[in-house]
């Protein structure tokens, strides 16, 4: 897979865009080529952290509306069939059993910034940009949009989308859009801290079912989201990661998963 690599290290599973020549423009291999990984990810027994990052100075541009192999750069190809391939990889990526963290360092622009946008952490260099200009180029950012209510609201998601407005790492961290701002260089050793530290001190199959209940109760009224909770809380504390967990907590004793 030339596009994306894989590599698993310290029970976190690696994913990297590698087409830092297209400023890792998604096109259709591309996009196979990710879903392939994340696929291969979530069925990897030793990974229980997914870190999604990019070779180059860029994260990611969005789609690649260009041939690239044509010597007329405005050529538009037809080819990316946005409306089909970008959704199913989204929904992959947003309900992964695993936590899956951004490291972005550099741009994350249109559905460049929905590939960070989806994960459940985004950690930025102080210099990444993040924004999501569809309306400026004749387009609708409409697939973005489903995620985007769900993770900052309808207000600042009309504040994104309608203006079409590049943003910094700080503008965006205080949309709620990405989690942490950190220096370039210390970008790489705290991603793989953070995930490393979860993968060992928190239990993989515990992860997964908070992760469940946040996307599923987003879409229940408040008596249903309550008694879902309660219905989920009272099953997961049958389970062996749990009961090893809290026996732990009680006896003060320090776990590693």
């Amino acid at each position: 897979m030339e596009l994306v690599e894989y590599y698993n290290q310290n029970q976190v599973g690696y994913i990297t865009l590698n087409r830092p020549a297209r400023q890792n423009a998604l096109n259709p291999d591309l996009v196979q080529q990710l879903k392939a990984a994340f696929t291969q990810a979530e069925a990897d027994a030793a990974c229980k952290v997914i870190v999604l990052k990019a070779k180059g100075e860029v994260f990611c541009v969005g789609a690649d509306l260009h041939d690239g192999q044509t010597a007329d750069t405005n050529a538009i190809t037809p080819d990316y069939d946005n409306a089909s391939q970008l959704p199913a990889l989204l929904q992959q990526i947003y309900t992964s059993k695993k936590v899956v963290i951004a490291q972005v360092q550099g741009p994350a622009i249109s559905d460049g910034g929905a590939l960070a946008a989806v994960c459940d952490l985004v950690f930025a260099v102080p210099a990444a940009t993040f924004g999501f200009t569809e309306v400026k180029m004749g387009l609708i950012p409409a697939i973005i949009s489903v995620f985007l209510v769900r993770k900052i609201g309808e207000g600042k998601t009309k504040q994104l989308l309608l203006s079409g407005n590049l943003i910094s790492a700080d503008e965006a961290q205080a949309l709620g859009l990405i989690n942490f701002v950190v220096l370039a260089e210390d970008l790489e050793k705290t991603v793989a801290a953070f995930a490393e530290k979860i993968s060992r001190e928190n239990a993989t199959e515990l992860m997964a079912a908070t992760k469940e209940i946040i996307n599923d109760v987003q879409t229940m009224t408040l008596a249903e989201g309550l008694a879902y909770a309660a219905e989920k809380s009272t099953f997961a504390r049958i389970t062996p990661a749990s009961q090893r967990d809290m026996a732990a907590f009680l006896e003060k004793k320090k776990i590693y998963w």
